[in-house]
């Protein structure tokens, strides 16, 4: 499932991470993509062991593992520590599926990838192009969200950045393992977590069908979850 997680970053968190990024060194990002994905990238990254990547990236975890919807949606084990890329004039990504295990640069720690994200730290409007294109079960999804807003879809999934033709797409970019490997089983937790918020609104969260739902949910969780 492909889902909008709005608001991560304020506008003033934007303006604050990108005033340390717009300073930062870049590096070419296909040092750190695999022999497939090398051939078809061609963007800017920050070194993700640089000092401005570990405290610009401790700085949107701390936002984003306070955020509900976003835990409801994802589940999360372990998460990977943000990266940074740039793409300017002509820079793109190809068609390419992300690694299914990942290291973690700071710890060594090996992590299974379930779902990708992507931070937008500009705005629409600061560039042509750029677009992230996802192809899921339901078509191919054209990505491009105002800056501060993130996506979050299956790392399984095929999918691009399409070429920049003006000004610059500045993001961060990350991945996590879920305690619910499949994707399916996520999307029936997220729906029934969804009712279950949407119940506590209208009908309170001690009516006996919010309380029968919740209990639902949680022992699907005790079913499926990998810790």
């Amino acid at each position: 499932m492909l889902i909008t997680i709005p608001s991560v970053l304020s506008k003033d968190d934007v303006a604050q991470v990108r005033a340390h990024l717009d300073a930062a060194q870049w590096e070419d990002g296909s040092a750190t993509a695999g022999p497939q994905s090398a051939e078809v990238k061609r963007n800017q990254q920050l070194s993700p062991t640089s000092e401005a990547a570990q405290t610009l990236g401790k700085f949107i975890l701390q936002k984003l593992t306070t955020d509900p919807f976003f835990l409801s949606a994802a589940l999360p084990s372990r998460i990977l520590p943000p990266m940074f890329n740039k793409y300017e004039t002509e820079e793109t990504f190809g068609a390419h599926i992300d690694n299914a295990i990942r290291v973690n640069p700071l710890t060594q720690e090996r992590l299974r990838t379930d779902l990708s994200m992507t931070l937008f730290l500009s705005e629409p409007e600061d560039y042509d192009g750029g677009e992230l294109v996802v192809e899921d079960h339901y078509g191919t999804q054209t990505v491009k969200l105002p800056a501060g807003d993130m996506i979050l879809y299956p790392a399984t999934s095929l999918h691009e950045v399409t070429p920049v033709t003006r000004g610059a797409r500045v993001s961060s970019f990350f991945w996590l393992q879920s305690m619910i490997r499949s994707d399916a089983n996520r999307r029936i937790l997220f729906d029934l977590d969804q009712t279950i918020q949407s119940l506590t609104t209208t009908i309170g969260a001690n009516a006996a069908e919010t309380v029968r739902l919740t209990g639902i949910y949680h022992n699907l969780i005790r079913t499926w979850a990998e810790t």
